[in-house]
């Protein structure tokens, strides 16, 4: 099976991944990230930034795999089936992986619902773009 990777959804994906996080930690639970992280000094260096939005690309460069190969295997398609592979996946490895890393870390059990909160309406919205795109 060969994938076609539409490489401006899956730039477009990555952005909206950025925007939501922007928003996620900064207008909407900015101050609660601070209180449960403890964290006061909310500049992050540029490269920080980048390496963020890379990483957002990556991410939507193997989620749109995934649907790929649901949409071949499983013969379907659209947003539904973007919605679907995106929550298995978020389900699958995304809250397992920062499940560990809140056990250890101690952090509040808020903070770790705010991160996993996030990465699900994040990957939601990257598996949206990615399906009808792609």
């Amino acid at each position: 099976m060969e994938v076609h990777v539409n490489y401006l959804a899956v730039l477009a994906a990555a952005v909206a991944s950025y925007i939501i996080g922007a928003i996620w930690y900064g207008a909407i639970f900015s101050k609660v990230w601070v209180r449960l992280t403890g964290i006061t000094d909310m500049k992050p260096a540029p490269v920080n930034m980048v390496l963020v939005l890379i990483s957002s690309f990556v991410m939507a460069f193997v989620l749109d795999h995934t649907i790929a190969e649901a949409d071949y295997f499983h013969k379907v398609s659209g947003v539904e089936s973007g919605l679907v592979c995106t929550f298995f996946t978020w389900l699958g490895f995304v809250v397992p992986v920062m499940l560990c890393t809140k056990l250890y870390e101690k952090k509040p059990w808020a903070l770790w619902f705010m991160d996993i909160g996030f990465w699900l309406l994040s990957m939601f919205a990257m598996g949206a773009i990615l399906s009808v795109w792609t």
